[in-house]
Parts: C-alpha cells; sequence; structure tokens
C-alpha cells in the first residue's frame, strides 16, 4: 500500500504545494552518536551492520531525537553501505576508521556481485519501515534513503572514504563500459530498495550523492544525472506520489542542471550554496532543503542563532525544509539542537 499525502504532517504539505510557517525540520544523522541514549543502544550490539539490521534496536534510536526535539521527520536508521553488503561485496566498519570494504576494480571483481538476494536481504531494514509507520507521531512524515549510485560505487571501488575518488574516477574514465556496468547494477538494484521501503511506509525518499563535487562536469552529468534520472523514473512509475529529495553535496552551480535534468521534487543543500542563489536559480517546482552548517550546531550560542535566522529569512514565504548542510557531527551538544529547534520555531 502507497502512502497517501496527509494534510496533518507539515513536511508532506510543502511537497503538496504549500509554504508552510515555520519551516519543517529535521537534520541528517539526527540519530546518532551524539545522543547520549544512542550510544547506549549502540553498546549492545557486535557492529555497525548488525546494528542497523536489528529493527528493535533501528527502531528505538530513530525514535529517539522525535522524543528529545520533535522533529517533523523521521529518517529510518540504516547506512547506504547497506546495498554493496547485500550484493554481495565484504563491507565492516572500524573503530575510528569508518566503513572498510574488501574493493572492486575491475570486471573480475563485478561479476562476483549477485543482485539477485538484495531485497531478501535488506528485509529487516523493511520491517523497521513498517514498525516507525505505526510509531511516529501521526504529524511526523517518515523518510527513506539510499546512497546515490556514484557514492555508492566509490566505497565499492576504493575500499573506504575519505578520498579524491581517484580509483573510481580513473576506471571510470580509462573503462567506461565496465564502470557502466557498475552503475546499472546500482541503479537497478537501489530502485528495488527504495520501492520497497515505499512499500513498508516510507512517504519521502531521499538520495545521498556525498561524493558528487568530485567529478567533471562530464562526469558529473553521466555518473550523477543519468543514473538519478533513471532512478526517479523507475520508483516513480511504481510510487507516483512520494516525493524524491536529491542530494549531489559540494556541486555548486550545477544543481539547477541537476534538478532540471532527474526529475527530483526537492534537493538538499549543502552549506556551500547561497541560499538567494538557488532561490533564483533552481526551478519553483523543486522544493529546496538545508543548508545549516553543522560546525555552527557544534559551536552554538549567538553565531548559530545569527546562522538559522539567515536561513529563516532568505527562505521565507517560500516552500522550504529546515536541514543542515550536512549531518550532524558526534560533538555536537543535543542542546544546540533544541536551540534551532526552538529558534525556528520562535520559542
Amino acid at each position: 500500500m502507497m502512502p497517501k499525502t496527509n494534510p496533518e504532517k507539515p513536511i508532506l504539505r510543502v511537497f503538496a504545494g504549500d509554504v508552510v510557517s515555520p519551516s519543517p525540520v529535521w537534520m541528517m544523522r539526527q540519530a546518532g552518536r551524539y545522543l547520549p541514549e544512542y550510544k547506549a543502544v549502540r553498546a549492545k550490539t557486535s557492529s555497525f551492520l548488525e546494528f542497523c539490521y536489528t529493527p528493535d534496536a533501528a527502531v528505538e534510536v530513530t525514535l529517539q531525537p522525535l522524543r528529545r526535539f520533535g522533529f517533523d521527520a523521521s529518517i529510518v536508521f540504516a547506512d547506504i553501505l547497506v546495498i554493496p553488503d547485500a550484493l554481495g561485496q565484504k563491507v565492516a566498519f572500524k573503530e575510528g576508521e569508518g566503513p572498510v570494504l574488501d574493493p572492486i576494480r575491475d570486471l573480475e571483481g563485478l561479476k562476483k556481485l549477485n543482485a539477485d538476494g538484495v531485497i531478501t536481504h535488506l528485509a529487516p531494514i523493511f520491517e523497521t519501515l513498517k514498525r516507525l509507520s505505526a510509531e511516529i507521531p501521526k504529524t511526523t512524515g517518515l523518510i527513506g534513503f539510499a546512497g546515490s549510485p556514484w557514492t555508492v560505487a566509490v566505497y565499492m571501488v576504493e575500499g573506504r572514504g575519505r578520498t579524491d575518488c581517484e580509483r573510481a574516477r580513473a576506471w571510470a574514465y580509462r573503462a567506461p563500459d565496465e564502470f557502466q556496468m557498475l552503475m546499472d547494477i546500482l541503479v537497478d538494484a537501489t530502485s528495488r530498495y527504495l520501492i520497497e521501503q515505499v512499500k513498508s511506509g516510507a512517504e519521502i525518499l531521499q538520495l545521498f550523492d556525498s561524493w558528487a563535487g568530485v567529478l567533471s562536469v562530464d562526469q558529473f552529468r553521466k555518473l550523477v544525472i543519468k543514473p538519478t534520472r533513471r532512478i526517479v523514473e523507475i520508483v516513480k512509475a511504481a510510487c507516483p506520489t512520494v516525493p524524491i529529495i536529491g542530494f549531489p553535496r559540494q556541486c555548486g552551480v550545477m544543481i539547477p542542471e541537476f534538478v532540471r535534468e532527474t526529475g527530483v521534487d526537492g534537493v538538499s543543500l549543502d552549506h556551500g550554496v547561497p541560499l538567494d542563489w538557488a532561490f533564483r536559480e533552481i526551478p519553483e517546482t523543486c522544493v529546496l532543503q538545508g543548508n545549516l552548517d553543522n560546525r555552527l550546531l557544534v559551536v552554538g550560542g549567538d553565531a548559530l542563532d545569527r546562522g538559522v535566522d539567515d536561513i529563516l529569512l532568505k527562505s521565507k514565504g517560500r516552500r522550504f525544509i529546515f536541514n543542515l548542510g550536512h549531518g550532524i557531527v558526534p560533538e555536537t551538544p543535543p542542546d544546540h539542537v533544541q536551540q534551532v529547534i526552538d529558534r525556528i520555531r520562535g520559542k
């Protein structure tokens, strides 16, 4: 059963065409290590992937920031690397190092991937969504998500994050047909994953393309815009009413083209994008989301208030969702998150 627009949910009203005041607010990585209650649950699981695949734990940590802050949306607790894990690539998360994958860098590596069992493998995440759909407040939207093919491919090829993506970029230039095979696998798996999330209760979807900003213009069009457009087409054919938000991080002047060419309903902006420019250049049919610097959230105080006020002023009278320019970092004081919520809502 596909979700329908619920007028009680401010974030869905924005996508239905309404200017909502105060702006709906949620934050990327709002369930995470900055919360002591999150760390208490995480300590009970032996690995991060086990954490993602344990509905009891995933539901609990997804609900924690709603209880504390009353966000207008909840994003299911999972990770973008569940897709390569479901395809059969070895994925691990190492303390202090982040994700580590057994890298795929040639045609032989591609042949080892198996897309047949993706949906079965990810069944625990769908169970988490079903339970969240029943448990979140009636005014709270439920967001599902996935990594965009380029960003997921970077991790699969490089074997880790914190990189300039040199191996992935070189493979895409050196053997474009081979690299396209990887992208096609990811487009198919990601589309099926997102459709199943909607069937399980997700009302909005977000595609994270964290490494989009490293590409040349031509490669951005080929490896970000083209696969995103294909995913949007496939998902919309099955779930026509579900809004899709793209997040092509650090892409600057390419964002308007990304919006026009992919057909996304919303775009999330990193903190390097001038909001007044974005409202001028990005089609009005697209909802803007963003874009407070997550470092301001760490600093707090008057600087944080000024940052929030600037975004509220520039977005006034527009369809807008308040968020960060990137996810909450672990050293963020929870009181600073509450400070933002109170500022937005005039408390």
